[in-house]
């Protein structure tokens, strides 16, 4: 079937349910119900990972692409596998995974609902997906939504993403993946926003998740994460299980405060995607968790698997789980962040799932992180240029103004972008 032909019957498809609902006396959800918003996307404007963007089409790059479960295959002499201790997958499970990250769209209308139809060449061993996301009201965005698409050779395939909340700003995300054979090709890009009938509920403040997970040290240093970037020495970053919190390069889309059991704490983005598994959001309840539903919010698969024999120990890939991994450091975090020696148990905070007021550490370097509003204060931890950061309140005037991001946490605010107006702190600080 054609993506015209396709077009058709969604337009077609729609009229005829607003054409039901009027014909059964029952008043429709608006006076006139808003169009279906459809676009193309131009494909080599996007941000590429691991893909190649042509005049006709983006392919994926197997000399670029991250191999899924991150470890040793063809093109990738001298990597090791990601989480430390862990065993090689077995060849025939790797499938390389490239990313193109497409322009955010804005739309007339509310939408809920996104359809997305791609033209693609799928060779055996290969498949295309698109996620998507929208902007919430407060700026932050929601996480990608994943929307299945499947299909054959120069075949259209679609799927669709259901978010969270009406929205009027959408970004996709085009992921292919194959095995070392496959060169997946993508040549058109198609979506519909679905106008929808629900209206912006007010915001409700949210608790953001903290967890205790099991940390272990990413190394691969001259490597390539998932969002693209390429591994340097004592990097700062790190790297959660699911693709649904993987910040595109360069951003602080999804950021994490992980602390030691010492107190030290530190604030960074979310790079790459590991370890063990790569479809684990375990920071989300079960209605919303993407596999292993059964599992309480905040466990991951990889620690029920070692401790408990959940899966019977295995992770997706059918590997045997020999830690109870749910967060990978780079090398600068886990070593001079962190100060930590061996792999540890950290508590993580989850920054984007709660309600917390959001701003971008805009320096050119990583910044300190002071039990007082002082630079003469104790450092208690960093927060990684290019990490968010919550915004409690600030004390102090410009240039000496401070913000409180944590219980005896404080950053200089002139390192802070996009704050906005803050509260002054109460007296004590």
């Amino acid at each position: 079937m054609g993506v015209a032909r396709m077009w058709t019957r969604l337009r077609t498809a729609l009229l005829l349910t607003v054409a039901g609902v009027l014909a059964a006396g029952v008043a429709p959800a608006y006076a006139a119900a808003p169009p279906l918003t459809t676009w193309s996307s131009d494909l080599r404007s996007g941000e590429a990972a691991g893909v190649t963007t042509r005049a006709d089409a983006v392919v994926l790059d197997q000399r670029t692409a991250r191999p899924m479960p991150p470890g040793a295959h063809p093109g990738t002499a001298g990597r090791t596998a990601m989480t430390e201790g862990a065993p090689d997958p077995d060849p025939a499970a790797v499938r390389s995974t490239g990313l193109l990250t497409l322009a955010p769209h804005t739309l007339a209308h509310p939408t809920d609902r996104v359809d997305s139809m791609v033209v693609a060449d799928l060779p055996p061993g290969s498949t295309v997906t698109v996620d998507v996301r929208g902007r919430r009201a407060g700026g932050n965005w929601t996480e990608w939504i994943p929307s299945t698409s499947t299909g054959t050779t120069y075949r259209d395939t679609a799927g669709t993403a259901t978010l969270p909340e009406p929205i009027t700003e959408v970004q996709s995300r085009l992921v292919l993946a194959g095995t070392p054979d496959a060169r997946p090709l993508v040549r058109d890009l198609r979506q519909a926003a679905h106008p929808t009938s629900r209206t912006t509920a007010a915001a409700v403040p949210r608790k953001t998740l903290s967890s205790r997970v099991f940390a272990t040290r990413e190394g691969l240093v001259g490597g390539t994460t998932a969002n693209g970037h390429v591994i340097t020495e004592r990097d700062h970053f790190v790297a959660l299980p699911s693709r649904r919190a993987l910040s595109p390069r360069g951003t602080s889309d999804y950021s994490v405060k992980v602390c030691t059991a010492g107190g030290r704490c530190a604030f960074a983005p979310v790079w790459d995607v590991g370890p063990w598994n790569t479809r684990d959001d375990y920071w989300n309840p079960g209605t919303v968790r993407q596999n292993w539903a059964d599992l309480p919010q905040g466990l991951p698969e990889a620690q029920a698997a070692y401790r408990n024999g959940y899966n019977g120990g295995k992770d997706q890939f059918g590997r045997k789980v020999v830690n109870p991994a749910g967060i990978d450091l780079a090398d600068g975090l886990f070593w001079d962040a962190l100060g930590l020696r061996d792999n540890a148990w950290v508590t993580v905070d989850y920054l984007w799932t709660g309600s917390a007021r959001l701003a971008e550490v805009a320096a050119k370097e990583n910044v300190p992180v002071r039990a007082a509003p002082s630079r003469n204060a104790e450092q208690v931890g960093i927060a990684v240029r290019t990490a968010d950061v919550p915004v409690e309140c600030v004390t102090g005037t410009a240039p000496n103004a401070w913000l409180r991001i944590g219980a005896g946490q404080f950053v200089a605010a002139s390192a802070v972008s996009g704050a906005g107006a803050v509260g002054a702190c109460p007296a004590a600080g």
